[in-house]
């Protein structure tokens, strides 16, 4: 059940669409399946890894799709087993997970070892989009002093 309205928040914002979507999505989505689980890690200042615990999947039946800010895995099993269970924990059903991805923030990489998916992150901001410092000088701002001509009256 969804019972915070932003209508107050679209109208007093400008340029902030994107942000009010991402929480709009994320208090509809709120209610829905946590298959599977999933940890986000910040492994250094700009670097981050989401981890999927994905127990019983083989490497060839996921799929990791990265475009524009959405990175999305997904997860389908290729065969049925012809075992008969008699009790089933380890869930084998197909997913799909959508993970929000800032702006600069790409897809380095992706590993699957031990049952464990491992997606590499890494922001990467524009060159001039970076902080840079600016040199103070003394004196006059144009480099070396000009002189002024002035004409004189004939």
């Amino acid at each position: 059940m969804r019972d915070f309205d932003l209508t107050p928040i679209w109208r007093s914002t400008v340029g902030f669409d994107r942000l009010v979507d991402l929480i709009d999505d994320s208090l509809r989505l709120a209610g829905e399946d946590n298959y599977p689980p999933y940890n986000i890690a910040r492994t250094g200042e700009d670097n981050y890894r989401i981890s999927l615990a994905l127990a019983g999947f083989k490497p060839e039946e996921i799929t990791v799709t990265a475009e524009q800010n959405m990175l999305t895995v997904e997860g389908r099993k290729a065969d049925k087993d012809d075992r008969e269970y008699l009790y089933q924990g380890i869930s084998g059903r197909p997913f799909r997970r959508q993970f929000n991805l800032a702006d600069y923030v790409e897809v380095k990489g992706a590993s699957f070892e031990d049952g464990l998916l491992q997606v590499d992150l890494v922001r990467e901001l524009p060159e001039a989009m970076k902080p840079r410092r600016i040199a103070v000088k003394s004196g006059p701002s144009r480099g070396e002093p000009q002189q002024i001509e002035q004409k004189q009256a004939a």
